[in-house]
């Protein structure tokens, strides 16, 4: 009993410390100048505890990016690059599937602008933000930036803290966004944490490249050269270490080409952009084919010929260029490896190409550094034969399968709904469930060579792939696939969100004016009027769901308190449900359009008028918002008129049936 009441009471004040409008951040403007024609303007955050602020760099497909608006204003001044952020943190969402860049406590962004008018210049910029803690909420401000004019061909100083912010609203931008994609640097632990992730996929990618007919071959006769043509065993070993050395030094200074030519910024807005993955889906394909024998990646002739040349020539700048010979030689098979794990390191921005790099050339030095080393290990390497394709051609279905991940965060970025979850999931299973074919040696492919029997580890490893080929089946029914899910669309974006097969009661044809299924196969109505109006003619109350697209808990509640039996009944049987997204970015009709007579700020889409009526009729501007009201839009709730999050199966039960007795009576 005192735990029931310890909740309750918990429970009631979490509900009263919500029900609030709402703004956990504050902001402190100021510009900076910089030279008599060139300024900085600077916004300052202060995050309350526990909120996040989402960075412009947000991945589309999650919570809403925060964006910049600068007014127009010509012959007054120009905007110089991009808008530039401080550190934000960087953290996977499984809700969405996708990462979410976010800042805690403090957070800073800077815009850079020439001022061309002699008589000064103000400079008006609008933003748009979401913040979200266990709540989510949708955030407007207008700030001007007063620049002084110039006097007898110098600027005025200018003091800190003159921007005023004139305007503060809880709807969504009304102006044109500004495309401010820069790349801001990426915390230290996280960044750390995502290096190393890297290093080791790329060191495992090195041993892939190892075990392939261009690199496995080279192992023992590079070992011999240098103990035949060395004068000693020291010297040998010397040698061989050195070359090994030079293979790492290669490939990392491939790596920095790459970070120096896109930027290491660059690359990190790279990742999210929609040309970016496509094309590397098309390069990652294009590998694939290679590694499955339909033709060779090769590098010029000539460039071998002049490397050998120069290796010829002995010492130690001859072992540099026999390392590089080692590189175009292996080419046709090492390059697909080394571009996609470029691809993959791009995708993370900042040095990651050279870290990536530095773990795949490691691994590939390594065995020739021991071999030389330690010359009687040779003799307990496996002979070279067809077992060497068998590994060139596993790695080319591995490449496919990663392309189609590229695609699919295209498809995720543009909402084009072309490649859903159950599309994904079909390709993957069909790639590897060839695979595990090919591993039983019932295909063959043009590079194989002719097998009477299969080994006991090809075995073993085409049951692996068959286990995960059969793990992935119940996905195209709605099974969550946790194993894999960070690759497959989310589950919300699919062509059947409840899964193959789902059958609901409540046939398309059956649905009154202005329903649709949502989550959980329930009937909702995303208009408050159409919804009001079906509810009157069933006599049922109505549950008023304030929720958001990009709202996180909110699908939390709906996969883990809304699923739950007793409260799925409740919805289905005894509720009309009436969801509003606050964060619908779709304008209204003109003729419906208006003035906020709470907040004074102009209504214009579908997402501000449902804020608007929340701030209005319940002094709050959070998702999610749960009101329970009757036929005349009265609270059936008395003591607690609404609640929020909340993963109480139990608490959120007993607040629907309350609500519900009320009603009755």
């Amino acid at each position: 009993m005192k735990k029931i009441v310890f909740l309750l009471v918990a429970f009631f004040a979490f509900v009263t410390a919500n029900s609030q409008v709402l703004d956990p951040v504050k902001w402190k403007s100021k510009t900076e100048k910089i030279s008599d024609t060139e300024y900085n303007l600077i916004l300052e955050a202060t995050i309350d505890s526990g909120w996040h602020l989402y960075s412009q760099f947000t991945p589309d497909g999650g919570p809403i990016p925060l964006s910049f608006a600068f007014a127009p204003a010509k012959g007054v001044y120009d905007l110089v690059g991009k808008t530039k952020e401080s550190t934000y943190k960087k953290q996977f969402n499984d809700v969405f599937g996708v990462d979410e860049f976010f800042f805690e406590k403090k957070a800073k962004f800077t815009q850079k602008v020439t001022i061309s008018n002699v008589e000064g210049a103000i400079i008006k910029a609008e933003i748009d933000y979401q913040v979200c803690k266990e709540v989510c909420i949708n955030l407007n401000k207008s700030f001007q930036f007063v620049i002084p004019a110039v006097t007898s061909g110098a600027v005025l100083p200018v003091k800190n803290d003159t921007i005023v912010a004139d305007t503060t609203t809880v709807t969504q931008s009304k102006a044109t966004s500004l495309e401010t994609k820069n790349s801001p640097i990426i915390p230290k632990k996280e960044e750390k944490k995502g290096l190393w992730s890297i290093f080791f996929l790329a060191f495992l990618g090195g041993f892939a490249a190892l075990l392939t007919p261009c690199v496995f071959p080279m192992i023992p006769m590079t070992v011999s050269f240098f103990t035949k043509q060395s004068k000693t065993k020291a010297q040998g070993k010397r040698n061989a270490v050195f070359y090994g050395l030079s293979i790492i030094f290669i490939y990392v200074v491939l790596g920095l080409a790459v970070t120096s030519i896109f930027g290491a910024d660059a690359l990190n807005a790279l990742s999210t952009n929609v040309w970016f993955n496509v094309i590397f889906f098309a390069l990652l394909v294009f590998f694939a084919i290679s590694f499955l024998g339909a033709f060779e990646i090769m590098l010029p002739n000539s460039w071998a010929n002049k490397v050998d040349k120069q290796a010829d020539r002995g010492g130690l700048l001859g072992i540099v260029f026999m390392a590089l010979a080692l590189a175009i030689v292996s080419f046709s098979c090492t390059g697909p490896i080394v571009g996609t794990l470029l691809v993959q390191a791009a995708s993370s921005g900042g040095i990651a190409p050279v870290i990536g790099m530095f773990g795949f050339s490691s691994a590939l030095a390594l065995p020739f550094m021991l071999f030389a080393m330690f010359p009687g290990w040779l003799h307990s390497l496996p002979k070279s034969g067809g077992w060497l394709n068998t590994v060139k051609v596993s790695l080319g279905f591995l490449e496919l399968a990663l392309a189609f991940k590229f695609l699919s965060n295209a498809d995720l970025v543009l909402q084009l709904h072309y490649f859903e979850r159950e599309t994904f999931l079909a390709i993957w299973i069909a790639i590897f469930g060839t695979w595990g074919i090919y591993l039983l040696g019932k295909i063959t492919l043009p590079h194989d060579s002719p097998m009477t029997h299969i080994s006991v580890g090809r075995m073993l490893l085409a049951l692996l792939v068959f286990s995960f080929t059969f793990y992935m089946i119940p996905g195209l029914w709605g099974a969550p696939l946790k194993l894999i899910s960070a690759f497959p669309p989310p589950q919300t974006y699919s062509e059947s969100p409840q899964g193959i097969g789902f059958s609901s009661n409540t046939s398309a044809e059956k649905y009154p004016d202005g329903a649709e299924l949502g989550p959980n196969g329930l009937l909702i109505f995303t208009d408050y009027d159409k919804g009001l109006a079906f509810a009157k003619e069933v006599k049922k109350p109505v549950l008023l769901d304030f929720t958001g697209h990009a709202c996180v808990n909110c699908r939390k509640m709906e996969n883990n308190v809304w699923s739950d039996e007793q409260v799925l009944n409740i919805l289905k049987n005894q509720v009309v449900l009436i969801s509003l997204f606050a964060d619908d970015k779709r304008p209204l009709q003109i003729n419906e359009q208006f003035i906020s007579k709470t907040t004074g700020s102009k209504i214009e889409t579908i997402g501000d008028k449902w804020t608007d009526f929340m701030i209005t009729k319940y002094n709050t501007n959070t998702q999610p918002l749960y009101v329970l009201v009757d036929l005349e839009g009265n609270n059936l709730n008395p003591e607690t008129p609404t609640t929020s999050y909340n993963p109480d199966v139990l608490l959120y039960a007993n607040w629907l049936k309350q609500g519900i007795s009320n009603f009755k009576k």
